[in-house]
């Protein structure tokens, strides 16, 4: 059976290029699905696992958060949905016999792709002080060793809990009660590293910091435009939205550095006719210049004021706080400065206003393109003003739609994941468990791994997720980590940061989603939040890969038995037993979610309470939607030097590596590429095909070097580059972050590149 781990770590910085793809998915995106689910789970499970991916009796896809619509394809799933699934349900197995057989140094020589490839963790591993080897280990001893690390803390802030977006929100609830039972708001969780922008400048602005929309209404929009977003390689299934909304008449404006094939031409594999001729999506391609969306979008609104009639008036008189203020901004927005800011030409901005103003009902989407740069959340405000001008917030098939990564990073937000909480949830928290919550606000991402690093943290514990690799400035992140006294990993499969540990470490082996979870009181299911503030149940159906495993919420509950013993009343026992207690418990404490058991009882989702769309109520500090005024601010490039954005492969979600493909982008058989328009290429003497070192700077002066990237020559935008994380982290200096969200600043790094000797490829 082809379910084998591949046996030798493959090379990844000698790539074969050839000419970028026009269209996504078709033929190709089946054939590839296939292969790759067969060769982790083989033929029989493939079939048997896919056909549930997304069902109402299912379970939701690991990978993003795009929502289901309601009546559902056989096939619900997107090509990189089903690797995510074939990863988790892979019939390869990493046992304590692995552990033995590797040394942590060699283990720490190894790609994160190879790392990925070995398949489920079995057992729970313990990793002693000085030792090279995990060895396997009991439940119970590694919950007494955690509570031992724990209970010697001088404060229970020296403790961080992270999160990783698929946690479901049983698990996410009793994680941040248990933190904060134990008396921290450390809890930093991955959209600290992604939508936190999004967040900070809709909470300010509208009152949520959630989406306004729902899927219908990008159905039912006239102008749909995607800024700073790749939709056909990390949320496929948008695309089937984007290509419903072109028949019903919409329009598709595309806001990007870099050509996409999905946004050109979408191949719907749902469909014959979708397979064989597919849809062309984009009406206007911007091909901005990086970090020039705020300087768009002010203009746009300057020209819009500029237009009689344009301005929805009765909206703003009604709804809006701010709008003079604003104006006065937005007017003295100027033609040179714009177009130096984003590249763009004055005829491109010209056909988006004639675009903008035939359309009553527009949507924004956007997504880490928007959100990682120093001036990300007025960018994101000013997406808001824009939408507000013309009453495009509280509208049928109008509204602001951050479009969310992982499959539940919104509802563990909701479930209280969150360094900053609100009062009015920690009030809710305390009345119903009756134990006073911290109130000082914890730690978010950045500021761990900074505490890390100078000692003020000293247990590292996370729920899923591939910290070391998902962060920012490797090199300082991964000194921070080891000087951990503990670090412990909830996760199903093997990756960069078990290799990269405290004194002492932990991995615990859990169930995925694709996995029937038996507790006391019987077969459980889990539930999730989509990307549109829509909740629905998850069923696992396969056995579990080892039965050694334990559930998140398991974990959760024994680990809080534990840690806190006599001294909390919560029914962590019960909870273990019976999820439908935790539910309970959620209906009490997190407005929305009334009656909870009993509408998860049914098939499908149901939506989350959202003033803003469904009131036109703006729960702000005015009681209206606010219009801001902020400085255009757009990154500054010095000569000789390129803006870098870091991306994701098309064979990639997230940290976790599938294959050395991005079949979209014309690169195969590696990942150590650097996308830069030839004419940039030749200003800076680089030859399609050479190797450089990337070399970032920042105010700091501290040199932080990539080594060894092939030059691919690439219609970005002038002055911009592109390269794959997580290989270019180490060059986002941990200090360069978004203003107010603090979330690094990992698409506008200025670098050089320097030519010669090619250098040994560090694992990554």
């Amino acid at each position: 059976m082809a379910t084998k781990p591949p046996q030798g770590d493959p090379v990844q910085d000698a790539p074969r290029v050839a000419e970028p793809k026009h269209a996504a998915a078709g033929l190709p995106a089946v054939g590839h699905t296939l292969r790759i689910a067969q060769q982790q789970m083989g033929v029989r499970r493939t079939a048997l696992t896919l056909l549930r991916v997304n069902q109402k009796d299912g379970f939701d896809c690991p990978g993003c958060a795009w929502p289901e619509p309601e009546h559902r394809h056989t096939a619900e799933f997107c090509e990189n949905g089903a690797k995510a699934v074939a990863e988790e349900a892979t019939l390869r197995r990493v046992t304590p016999e692995f552990f033995a057989a590797h040394t942590l140094t060699d283990l720490h020589g190894r790609s994160g792709y190879w790392l990925g490839q070995q398949g489920r963790l079995t057992h729970p591993m313990y990793l002693a002080e000085g030792a090279e080897h995990y060895e396997p280990v009991s439940w119970e001893r590694a919950f007494d060793i955690i509570g031992t690390e724990i209970a010697a803390l001088g404060s229970p802030d020296e403790a961080v809990f992270y999160t990783s977006g698929r946690t479901s929100n049983e698990a996410a609830f009793l994680y941040q009660l248990f933190a904060r039972e134990l008396g921290t708001n450390n809890l930093p969780d991955c959209s600290n590293m992604c939508h936190e922008s999004s967040g900070s400048a809709l909470t300010e602005t509208i009152g949520i910091g959630k989406g306004s929309v729902l899927l219908e209404d990008l159905h039912k929009a006239d102008l749909i435009i995607v800024a700073g977003q790749n939709p056909g390689t990390n949320h496929p299934r948008m695309l089937s939205a984007l290509e419903k909304a072109k028949a019903g008449g919409a329009r598709i404006i595309s806001v990007n550095p870099l050509p996409e094939a999905g946004l050109e031409r979408f191949k719907n594999p749902q469909t014959p006719q979708g397979m064989l001729r597919g849809a062309a999506l984009t009406d206007l391609f911007l091909q901005i210049r990086i970090g020039g969306d705020q300087a768009l979008f002010r203009l746009l609104n300057k020209l819009v004021l500029e237009t009689e009639g344009a301005v929805d008036e009765e909206f703003v008189r009604e709804h809006t706080h701010g709008y003079e203020e604003f104006a006065k901004a937005a007017r003295a927005a100027d033609w040179d400065g714009t177009l130096a800011a984003t590249g763009l030409t004055r005829a491109e901005i010209e056909e988006a206003l004639r675009m903008v103003l035939a359309s009553k009902r527009t949507i924004v989407c956007w997504a880490m393109g928007l959100t990682q740069h120093k001036h990300s959340v007025p960018t994101i405000r000013e997406v808001v003003n824009f939408l507000l001008l013309r009453g495009n917030i509280g509208r049928t098939g109008a509204g602001v739609c951050p479009v969310r990564g992982h499959s539940n990073v919104q509802g563990d937000r909701t479930m209280g994941i969150f360094e900053r909480p609100a009062p009015a949830f920690l009030d809710a928290l305390e009345k119903e468990f009756g134990f006073a919550p911290p109130r000082a606000h914890g730690f978010d991402v950045v500021r761990a791994i900074r505490a890390l690093r100078d000692g003020e943290a000293k247990v590292f514990f996370a729920m899923g997720g591939n910290f070391v690799s998902a962060t920012p400035d490797t090199d300082v992140t991964e000194a921070a980590v080891r000087r951990a006294r503990l670090t412990v990993h909830v996760s199903t499969k093997l990756n960069r940061s078990h290799v990269v540990t405290g004194a002492r470490a932990l991995i615990l082996p859990t169930l995925g989603r694709t996995e029937r979870d038996l507790q006391g009181g019987g077969e459980q299911f889990v539930t999730v939040e989509d990307s549109m503030g829509m909740v629905h149940a998850s069923r696992g159906r396969l056995e579990p890969a080892s039965p050694h495993l334990l559930s998140e919420p398991a974990i959760v509950c024994r680990l809080a038995r534990r840690v806190l013993g006599e001294n909390s009343r919560t029914p962590w026992e019960e909870f273990e037993k019976d999820y439908a207690t935790i539910r309970d418990r959620v209906a009490r404490v997190i407005p929305g979610f009334q009656d909870f058991n009993a509408r998860v009882a049914h098939p499908g989702s149901f939506a989350l309470p959202h003033a803003p769309r469904d009131e036109r109520r703006f729960p702000t500090a005015t009681g209206k939607a606010n219009f801001t005024a902020a400085p255009v601010e757009f990154p500054e490039l010095p000569e000789g030097r390129l803006l870098l954005q870091t991306l994701r492969s098309h064979d990639q979600y997230n940290t976790t590596i599938y294959g050395l493909d991005d079949r979209y982008r014309g690169i195969t058989n590696g990942r150590r590429v650097v996308l830069v328009n030839p004419e940039d290429a030749r200003r800076l003497g680089v030859a399609d095909g050479s190797y450089v070192d990337l070399v970032s700077e920042w105010k700091d002066g501290v040199e932080r070097r990539a080594p060894g990237f092939r030059v691919v020559h690439y219609p970005t935008a002038r002055g911009c580059a592109a390269a794959y994380y997580p290989e270019t982290n180490v060059l986002v200096p941990l200090d360069a972050t978004a203003d107010v969200s603090n979330t690094p600043a990992s698409k506008s790094v200025v670098i050089r590149l320097e030519s010669g000797a090619r250098h040994p490829a560090p694992a990554v």
